[in-house]
């Protein structure tokens, strides 16, 4: 699926990838300042609950979206190693059938489920971004 919209229709984006998303494990692949974690403050939003930076420095943040369940969301940016991931029990967060939203994953790429939710995002001339839901 491709989508192109701007920040205006950034909630009905959200909504649409929720209802077509495959997996609660969502990859956001996307250069710099392209609006991944945008995208996921919206998307953790509708959820149910507020994001209000990107975890750059704790590679991962956890938020109640409603009674037991959380969100988890991380951002591999600065990421060395896959073991920095192991560390902090990356496959006890990712197995565990909770949200998981994952900034820079092609960072720890061996470590990622099979079966995640890939989205793909570019910036536009326009201004606009294009995302591909895979």
């Amino acid at each position: 699926m491709e989508i192109t919209y701007t920040l205006e229709n950034l909630p009905k984006i959200a909504t649409t990838i929720l209802k077509e998303t495959k997996s609660k494990t969502i990859l956001f692949y996307a250069t710099m300042g392209t609006g991944k974690t945008t995208l996921i403050k919206e998307l953790a939003k509708q959820l149910g609950c507020t994001i209000t930076s990107s975890p750059t420095f704790a590679l991962v943040n956890e938020y109640d979206i409603e009674e037991n369940n959380v969100l988890y969301h991380f951002d591999f940016y600065r990421i060395k190693d896959e073991n920095e991931a192991y560390d902090i029990g990356i496959e006890e967060y990712l197995y565990d059938n909770k949200w998981s939203f994952i900034e820079w994953p092609e960072n720890v790429e061996n470590l990622l489920p099979l079966d995640a939710q890939v989205i793909k995002i570019k910036t536009n001339l326009d201004n606009s971004r294009t995302l591909h839901l895979l």
